[in-house]
């Protein structure tokens, strides 16, 4: 039962629902979709973003299971459920442990299993993980009389800690192997199993062995299971954000359209509505600020090492195209990097071609895409945080005021100041360096931009000016202003009112820096 309160707590950074429950936090309530799927199958995987309510979930089908029907006064699984049955529930946390070694993650789940033994007892006999976990799953079966139920939450946080070093990550497999088996092996014994992550990595037995998970991640009728939607939105937090347009001096249409713009946009399955992602968009609500809450929760390194290891070019990031088969599956650094982006949250379903079966993909809102931006360029870069800060605000000024000799000797600056040693193929690493910095202070960029007589490497639009740029390793910044020229690239803006510039710039590939540019209009 919800305690009623004068003011609004949001269970930010809080995972169990009887604490949600009965500290008066309010609660979006997901419980008549949860009771769908329950009602639906037995075996279960789910896969979303960090922070996304995955925990939340599983500690609410937790209680459920466990027959506590007090939790659920009022909410829509209280009419649903008509038995109320107390099931053998055995709960698989892996968000907290520390798993550096194989050794670490054997010590948490020993003592895991050693808890579960205490409460159903175990035999001498049973001296690995696997016998062990068939024997408290069987025992559990014969003492209550029920089904047992499984919820595994952050399966796969060992294989991701370790997704740099393929012999950890093979070692990792193989121990949670020795668990995940046993799903298959004790069906007669289980109820229902639900495992969540934020990645489905194909060669674990969970996927390869268990072929009766069914897995919901691009399910439509689930879209909705994690996350806040734009109806619960206005259902549950009107007063806030009334609350945090007066302390912006906004109004309310202001604040819905601001709140939309950098929180909302997560698509989790083909033509689902937006979701908003929970964590900022309680933070901002109780903060009254539009801040990048969920982004400075922290990023995995592993996702800059992955677009390295590939060479990817940045750009592609704003309308990547995948096939559905390559959407879930990812295995080490050297994979493409685009399945881990989508299933960490930083890309999502923009469309879907049915007939060739893939998906468009690109930034979910704007708190991703400009956190993400200023997160990858002091690493293309290699300059400090504090630099780059610095510098923005003096570029920004020149691109909007007409300024390319300013915003080119700012930048050829900058650039001149990071670390020597870049890795990467030099064409795409020069020119994702130049695609960062201009998408990350909002302007309108577009690479390898398609006349009728080639390729323009850069086009950046602002509200008065167009700059079109010819990007060239070791050849001089002339030759790429000629280019420009011959191959009439202003034609294609020809019927644009705003003033244009020319730019040619030329990169060394022995200092890794701008070498020179030139510049006319």
């Amino acid at each position: 039962m919800q305690t009623k309160l004068t003011y609004m707590l949001y269970p930010i950074g809080i995972q169990g629902f009887e604490t949600v429950i009965t500290n008066g936090y309010v609660y979006v309530d997901k419980t008549a979709r949860m009771y769908d799927l329950i009602s639906s199958g037995r075996y279960y995987f789910l896969s979303r973003p960090r922070r996304f309510g995955k925990s939340l979930l599983v500690s609410a089908m937790k209680a459920y299971f466990e027959g506590r029907k007090e939790l659920f006064k009022g909410l829509a699984i209280e009419k649903l459920e008509k038995e109320w049955k107390q099931y053998p529930v055995l709960h698989l946390d892996l968000n907290s442990g520390e798993y550096d070694s194989v050794d670490n993650l054997e010590k948490e789940l020993n003592t895991i299993l050693a808890k579960w033994e205490m409460i159903y007892g175990s035999l001498e006999t049973e001296e690995t993980l696997t016998s062990r976990f068939k024997g408290i799953i069987e025992r559990a079966y014969k003492k209550t009389g029920l089904q047992v139920v499984i919820l595994v939450d952050e399966y796969d946080k060992p294989i991701l800690t370790a997704i740099d070093d393929e012999e950890l990550q093979e070692q990792f497999r193989r121990k949670l192997k020795s668990i995940y088996s046993v799903l298959k092996t004790q069906s007669d014994y289980i109820r229902f199993a639900f495992l969540t992550g934020v990645s489905k990595f194909s060669r674990l037995s969970v996927f390869s062995d268990l072929n009766n998970l069914k897995d919901i991640t691009l399910d439509e009728r689930y879209a909705d299971i994690c996350g806040i939607s734009e109806k619960e939105l206005h259902t549950y937090f009107e007063d806030s954000i009334k609350k945090l347009a007066d302390k912006n001096n906004i109004t309310y249409d202001e604040a819905c359209e601001k709140l939309k713009k950098k929180y909302d946009g997560y698509h989790f399955a083909p033509n689902s509505p937006g979701m908003y992602n929970p964590f900022s968009l309680l933070n901002a609500l109780e903060d009254g600020e539009l801040g990048y809450y969920w982004f400075e929760s922290g990023t995995p390194s592993f996702l800059v090492k992955m677009l390295k290891n590939n060479d990817y070019n940045l750009n592609e990031l704003q309308n990547e195209v995948i096939t559905s088969d390559m959407l879930g599956q990812v295995e080490s650094l050297n994979d493409s990097p685009i399945p881990m982006l989508y299933q960490s949250g930083y890309l999502t379903i923009k469309g879907y071609d049915e007939e060739f079966e893939e998906y468009t993909l690109g930034f979910p809102n704007g708190e991703v895409e400009n956190g993400f931006m200023r997160y990858l360029l002091p690493i293309y870069t290699n300059n400090d945080k504090t630099k780059s800060k610095g510098f923005i605000t003096k570029f920004v000024k020149y691109v909007r005021g007409g300024n390319p000799e300013g915003f080119m000797s700012s930048l050829k600056n900058f650039l001149a100041g990071g670390k020597y040693a870049l890795a990467g193929e030099l064409e795409i690493y020069f020119q994702n360096t130049m695609f960062l910095i201009f998408r990350l202070v909002g302007f309108y960029v577009d690479v390898e931009y398609m006349t009728s007589d080639g390729r323009i490497d850069m086009v950046v639009k602002t509200k008065d000016y167009i700059y079109v740029m010819e990007l060239k390793v070791d050849v001089p910044a002339e030759k790429a202003l000629a280019q420009i020229d011959s191959k009439e690239y202003m034609l294609a803006f020809a019927d644009d009112g705003r003033k244009m510039y020319k730019i040619g710039v030329s990169f060394s590939s022995e200092t890794r820096r701008i070498s020179e540019f030139q510049i006319k209009n």
